[in-house]
Formats: structure tokens, C-alpha cells, sequence
């Protein structure tokens, strides 16, 4: 496979200051900046990794995106989970490749990737129409039409009830999980897990409540705090800034008979 850049790839540009531009590239289109603009066609046909320079002389670095990259730069309507709750909810919902899941709450579909690219086959339930649909692009657009295949969203209230039965994990982005866990209950096989990401911590109590009343066992729930470190010579420390509270990740095994 050639690891050169074509046009209709997604490429991010990154600066001196390492500010950070995500673009699709274009036969004879531009990136526009402060700094002037570059032509996509100077990014054609290199290497990942190549510097390119603007019509002003200042240097951009060309990557390929990673998922985290692109779930901060995509199109997006509903807030997105974070990349930091990303790769823990994958662990704890235990995601596998065939995996089928339900997702309430689709968003732009952040979770939705992440899931998928782990192999998930996911039914998602989303309120509202134009979530859905942005979800399903962003999917395509970054996974490809096969990640679709694997990918059906109805718009339908998931506190009204749940279609689909045998599921191995649901995973909840919802303001309300608590009423979704009696309908787990019938939806799940035993031994599935149930996951809800919720920002407040008094969802995250009425959610226990919920669930120390079921058949569900196992409860555990956390948040995930991502500080990096300034490195340079023998000045290490931790930055001043840190990406601290985003939201509560809770789950628990639904229990056999």
C-alpha cells in the first residue's frame, strides 16, 4: 500500500506552534491561513511526515490523523466524548470485534467510532435527525462505507423500550440512564455489560440506585483525568494545564437467573 498522499485523503497539518488543521485534500485546492496558503497539490504525492511550506514560508508538518485527532476536528453538532473516555469505555465495556451494541445517545458519533473500529456491529438509537445523520457521515467519512455496514441508526427513544434482544453491551450517553436499566435487563444476554458516561455525579447516584435494584452486579464507577508533562532537558514537570473532569463512566454485568 502506498503511504503517499492522494487526493480525497485527510491529512493534518501542523504548525510551528503546533496548532493543528485537519483537511481533505483537493486537486488544486488551498489551505488558508494567517501565515498564506498551501496548495493541496504540494501535498499530493509526498511522504507522511513531510514538511510542506506556505506561500509565506512557514512550515507545516503533513500526518495522517488519528482517530483522537479527528474526533477533536470533525463536524460535529451534539459535545463529543473525549479521546481520554474513549480507550477506558472500550476496557470496561469490554468492545470486541463482532460485538453487537446497542448506543444510545450517538451524537456526532465519536463512541460510535471507536466502537466500530473495534469491530462492533451497533445498533444506535438518537432523537434527533440531523445527530444521526451527521454520526453516519462522520463514520464514513473516517472508517469507510464498511464501517456503515456494521453501523444502523433509528430514530427512536431508547427509554420507551429496546428492540433488539441477546445484546452483548449497551452503552449509554443519556441524561437519564436510570430508566434505560429495566429495559437492559431483557435486551442483554447474562453476563453483558451495561456502560453510561454521565457529566454529573447526581446522575451517577440515581443511575447506582437504578442498578443496585436490578439484576446487575459488579457496579464501578469513575472518571478518567489525563495531565501531560512538560519535558525538555532536565526541566520535567507537570503542565499548568490538564484536561480534568469531562464525565462519570459506570458499569455493571447484568447477572443470570
Amino acid at each position: 500500500m502506498s503511504r503517499l498522499f492522494v487526493e480525497g485523503d485527510r491529512v493534518l497539518l501542523i504548525d510551528h506552534k503546533k496548532r493543528r488543521y485537519l483537511v481533505t485534500l483537493k486537486g488544486g485546492g488551498e489551505f488558508h491561513s494567517h501565515a498564506g496558503f498551501v496548495p493541496h497539490d504540494d501535498i499530493i504525492g509526498v511522504a507522511e511526515g513531510s514538511t510542506v511550506r506556505s506561500t509565506r514560508n512557514s512550515p507545516y508538518l503533513v500526518v495522517r490523523p488519528t482517530l483522537a485527532d479527528f474526533v477533536l476536528k470533525m463536524p460535529r453538532g451534539a459535545q463529543v466524548i473525549y479521546p481520554k473516555d474513549l480507550g477506558p469505555i472500550l476496557l470496561l465495556a469490554d468492545v470486541f470485534p463482532g460485538a453487537r451494541v446497542l448506543e444510545s445517545g450517538v451524537g456526532s458519533g465519536a463512541l460510535s467510532m471507536a466502537m466500530l473500529r473495534a469491530g462492533a456491529e451497533i445498533v444506535g438509537y438518537e432523537l434527533r435527525e440531523d445527530f444521526a445523520a451527521r454520526a453516519r457521515a462522520n463514520v464514513a467519512s473516517f472508517l469507510g462505507d464498511e464501517a456503515l455496514s456494521r453501523y444502523r441508526v433509528e430514530l427512536r427513544d431508547c427509554y420507551d423500550g429496546i428492540d433488539e434482544t441477546d445484546l452483548d453491551r449497551i452503552v449509554l450517553d443519556l441524561p437519564e440512564p436510570w430508566q434505560v436499566v429495566k429495559h437492559a435487563e431483557r435486551a442483554l444476554h447474562p453476563g453483558g455489560i451495561l456502560l453510561a458516561y454521565t457529566p454529573s455525579i447526581v446522575q451517577v447516584m440515581q443511575l447506582r440506585e437504578a442498578l443496585a435494584a436490578s439484576s446487575f452486579d459488579m457496579p464501578e464507577t469513575l472518571e478518567v483525568l489525563n495531565r501531560t508533562w512538560h519535558v525538555e532537558g532536565q526541566a520535567v514537570r507537570p503542565d499548568h494545564r490538564m484536561v480534568a473532569h469531562t464525565g462519570f463512566l459506570t458499569h455493571a454485568r447484568l447477572l443470570g437467573a
